[in-house]
């Protein structure tokens, strides 16, 4: 089992900074930065950072951890351009970054920037039309794709990425529409859930590997949860009425949930430090005791 960490998208560059370089020195495996431009809620007053001038900032100075994008939302950006920009960081990086893409969810962005949401299975058809041109443009020397949503013509993709291939992260767990593109296109693929959750949807995703005559195994499975690590059993129900997955407990009572997540396929499990508190301080030293207590059995 691996494990990765994501600041949230609300920070300010240097608290990312400090946060990635305590992740990389405490033997974290990832950093991991969301897409997106404003808060999904009623106040968008909030800062937002970037994700792929984060992620090519870090390349330059965080220079071990792998670095991903969870996820790009395809709507905001045309799939070549998205790919040039992956291919960069990947070179900046050394070979660390991984593309994460997904089909795009957050209305309220679309509209506030006049960007075209459509319907949902407007979204997911040109969602895999971006996975063919993204890994047309990172294996060919020219790529020419004639899709409905996307024109290519002997378009150049250099430099290529150092790595063969660049992975690609399909997150969501549709199991009509996602699942089979991830079964076709991913390298990796990401959804939020529960071990239950994991080991339903892995398994479908696998059963649409081998329809393909995909082996199951050339896809990495990860996950997130929210790491409410403490002994006090009425915080941990107080976060698990929020709604989102929840890893929590103290220290044995959390190592057994990652039990749960390694036995249902997940290789990497994702922390987000949305609750970890306020501060710097605060969010390392949860990082700090986690890996302490939990991380540390699992090397």
């Amino acid at each position: 089992m691996r494990f990765g960490f994501w600041p949230g998208p609300n920070n300010s560059w240097n608290d990312t900074l400090a946060l990635a370089k305590h992740a990389e020195a405490g033997g974290w495996h990832g950093v991991w930065c969301a897409d997106h431009f404003m808060p999904n809620a009623e106040d968008t007053s909030g800062p937002t950072s970037e994700c792929w001038t984060t992620l090519a900032a870090l390349a330059a100075s965080v220079p071990r951890i792998r670095l991903g994008a969870l996820v790009t939302g395809n709507t905001y950006r045309h799939p070549a351009v998205l790919a040039k920009m992956a291919a960069n960081v990947d070179n900046i990086s050394g070979g660390r970054c991984v593309l994460g893409l997904g089909a795009g969810w957050q209305e309220n962005e679309h509209r506030a920037y006049g960007i075209n949401f459509s319907t949902l299975g407007g979204r997911m058809s040109r969602f895999e039309e971006a996975c063919q041109v993204v890994t047309g443009l990172f294996s060919n020397e020219k790529t020419t794709f004639a899709g409905k949503h996307y024109q290519l013509t002997d378009a150049p993709l250099a430099p290529k990425p150092l790595q063969k291939p660049l992975p690609l992260l399909i997150g969501g767990g549709g199991e009509q529409r996602t699942l089979r593109i991830a079964a076709k296109y991913a390298n990796e693929w990401n959804v939020w859930g529960t071990p239950e959750v994991l080991k339903h949807k892995g398994g479908i995703l696998d059963q649409y590997c081998r329809e393909i005559g995909r082996d199951p195994k050339t896809i990495a499975h990860s996950a997130q949860g929210m790491l409410v690590l403490t002994d006090d059993a009425a915080v941990v129900e107080r976060m698990k009425a929020a709604g989102r997955p929840v890893i929590g407990g103290n220290g044995p009572q959390v190592r057994a949930l990652v039990e749960q997540y390694a036995d249902a396929g997940v290789d990497e499990l994702i922390i987000p430090d949305f609750n970890l508190g306020r501060t710097v301080a605060d969010k390392t030293a949860v990082m700090d005791r986690f890996a302490n207590e939990v991380m540390a059995h699992f090397r």
